[in-house]
């Protein structure tokens, strides 16, 4: 199968993780509590489900629309636990990692300019941020936030690693990933806001300020963590290119569509 020319590759990540960080972000900035009617003050909002369900729209979308391409990752640790997996070449790491830094930072940027155009908008504390302790939307210690995003992204990357093997049904990759995101988001929201993504915690932190950016040390360590431990450890536990009855080794590398 032709691979894709490396410019290529990085233009679909940076598309893919844009949208990531804007869509899944924008709806906690906008769209999680919204009060309809200035005398009834319904609740109008998505909440923590809406949200959730809008970061694993984000992956499952341009999985489908760009995965082909550069294989999805949107995500530093998911591209760094492929390479460790053996699913994706070193040399190309640090290329993916950047475009998807620069690329949440875009749509940080976007979100705050859409944000200021309404009367009163304070960018502080609400820009939709990881944090621990003070930060944490439930008031979560560090070492529980960082438990919680090594643990949850370590079971990303095993969705992310089943769901693209060789031995998995064909084409419904980014739908086992789209929901694995979303199930993420509902147990995490509260703890941490949710990164299992550097990027996604980069794209905004520094826009957000309120503590953010002296904490988003975590928000990079705990994903990475995590993602290598599962990239290290899935052969192992799934048995992935072992001989079978035949005495041939089952191949199970493919072209990984992830988030």
């Amino acid at each position: 199968m032709h691979t894709p020319k490396l410019p290529a590759r990085l233009g679909a990540e940076f598309l893919g993780t844009f949208w990531l960080v804007f869509a899944g972000c924008g709806s906690a900035i906008f769209a999680a509590l919204y009060l309809g009617g200035d005398a009834s003050n319904v609740q109008l909002g998505i909440g923590f489900t809406g949200v959730a369900l809008a970061f694993g729209l984000t992956v499952l979308t341009m999985a489908y629309a760009v995965g082909h391409v550069s294989g999805g990752h949107f995500n530093p640790a998911v591209t760094i636990g492929l390479a460790v997996a053996k699913r994706f070449e070193w040399k190309d790491v640090p290329a993916y990692v950047a475009t998807q830094v620069v690329a949440g930072l875009v749509a940080g940027a976007a979100l705050l300019t859409i944000a200021s155009g309404k009367d009163g908008f304070d960018r502080v504390g609400h820009m939709a941020a990881n944090g621990y302790g003070a930060y944490s939307p439930g008031g979560y210690a560090l070492g529980a936030v960082f438990l919680a995003e090594a643990l949850l992204t370590a079971v990303f990357l095993y969705i992310i690693l089943g769901a693209t093997d060789g031995r998995a049904p064909k084409g419904f990759a980014p739908i086992a990933i789209g929901l694995g995101l979303t199930l993420i988001h509902l147990v995490s929201i509260p703890i941490s806001n949710t990164s299992v993504n550097p990027a996604r915690s980069t794209g905004v932190a520094f826009f957000n300020a309120d503590g953010a950016p002296g904490q988003l040390w975590l928000f990079w360590l705990a994903p990475i963590v995590g993602a290598v431990i599962a990239g290290a450890t899935y052969a192992m536990i799934t048995g992935a290119n072992e001989p079978d009855i035949s005495g041939e080794t089952k191949d199970v590398r493919e072209k990984v569509v992830a988030a």
